[in-house]
């Protein structure tokens, strides 16, 4: 029997985010968890997180980033780690001694220490690095690796729905927008089944309406 942690007392999260960013699959994942949160929307048009105030906040001017207890916490991969097992009881983290804990903390790990080098690299139109000291090897051996994950689907760690796919469905659904992975039919159904989730329509509801409100 799966061991489901004692939930701790205080879970209120802040979340900084900016509509239209990376930020918003932190944002789908609250929903998706159910959690106790709150937003700091930014407004990264007029450059808002660059401000003192923010940078206060987080040095690298970037969102997402959670605050919890006065604790920091940025990286979006990390931010997952922690969102996952702060809301441990709802059951979409692995914990410790599950078989699937390993695998879970692989492939979030692999998103900031593989993906993310390999888009850059290929948005900017620049070679990899030699094999031997590139984090990623090649973009497509980079690809194809995760591709053969998805393959075992419907969800990246089989039949079971994990923080990982909030992670890896929202930027597998920007990535092929921007023309940076090909949007194949296994992709393409994997991004589909995510999106699909309520707390994902939610969160594109709600994402619109901030961006429509700082158009004024």
């Amino acid at each position: 029997m799966t061991h489901i942690p004692t939930a701790p007392t205080d879970r209120h999260v802040i979340l900084h985010h900016a509509p239209q960013t990376r930020s918003f699959g932190t944002l789908a994942l609250l929903l998706e968890l159910d959690a106790d949160h709150e937003l700091h929307v930014l407004n990264m048009k007029t450059g808002e997180q660059r401000q003192p105030a923010y940078l206060a906040i987080n040095p690298m001017g970037k969102v997402p980033a959670i605050s919890h207890l006065g604790a920091l916490v940025t990286e979006q991969p990390a931010i997952c780690i922690y969102l996952g097992d702060l809301y441990a009881d709802r059951g979409l983290a692995p914990q410790i001694g599950d078989p699937l804990r390993g695998p879970y903390l692989r492939w979030l790990v692999f998103y900031g220490s593989c993906f993310e080098p390999a888009l850059i690299d290929k948005a900017q139109k620049r070679a990899p690095a030699p094999p031997g000291s590139s984090p990623y090897g090649d973009f497509d051996t980079m690809l194809n690796t995760l591709t053969q994950q998805l393959s075992q689907g419907p969800w990246l760690l089989g039949d079971r729905f994990t923080v990982a796919d909030m992670l890896w469905g929202t930027a597998l659904r920007w990535t092929t927008q921007f023309g940076l992975v090909e949007a194949t039919p296994l992709i393409q159904g994997y991004i589909d089944r995510v999106m699909a989730r309520p707390s994902l329509v939610r969160a594109t509801a709600l994402d619109a309406q901030l961006l429509a409100a700082q158009a004024g």
